[in-house]
């Protein structure tokens, strides 16, 4: 039995993350974000997308990184990975999406000593891959459910 994992990756600083494929709807290109008043910091506003008002989430600043310049590189592409979190959709904005890898489940390595920032508790494992650290995320704990259900309840 094939026993793997397949991971949307990106870069936020100068970390590698990736996230399960199965908890990514879809990536779509960057859209015209319109500002929610009185939001948290991190979110950027909402999108419409097939008549769904969404809400769209930066996660450099929900962890408080310094804030990137998006780049032209052509190992990277810009867009809003659209996930469900709670039964919520959601988009996250990712200036620099990589691509998606297939690695073998044996290769994630369960560990609570990782130095980025983001806490140990939003951290599914950690994977070597082409001589880089990759930090792979669980996407329903980087959101806090109240804080989701508050934002909907905004839109």
């Amino acid at each position: 039995m094939d026993y793997s994992l397949s991971l949307v990756t990106f870069k936020i600083g100068e970390e590698y993350y990736g996230v399960d494929i199965m908890d990514v709807k879809e990536i779509i290109n960057n859209k015209s974000v319109i500002p929610i008043p009185n939001s948290p910091d991190f979110v950027e506003g909402i999108i419409t997308l097939r008549g769904a008002i969404i809400p769209i989430i930066d996660l450099a600043k929900r962890f408080r990184f310094e804030s990137e310049v998006a780049e032209e590189d052509e190992d990277y592409m810009q867009g809003i990975m659209i996930i469900s979190v709670y039964d919520l959709i959601i988009g996250v904005v990712l200036n620099k999406i990589n691509k998606v890898i297939k690695i073998p489940i044996t290769m994630l390595q369960y560990t609570s000593q990782v130095n980025s920032g983001i806490g140990s508790e939003y951290i599914k494992g950690v994977i070597r891959h082409n001589n880089a650290l990759l930090i792979v995320l669980d996407i329903k704990r980087l959101f806090n459910k109240n804080e989701l259900l508050q934002l909907s309840g905004d839109i």
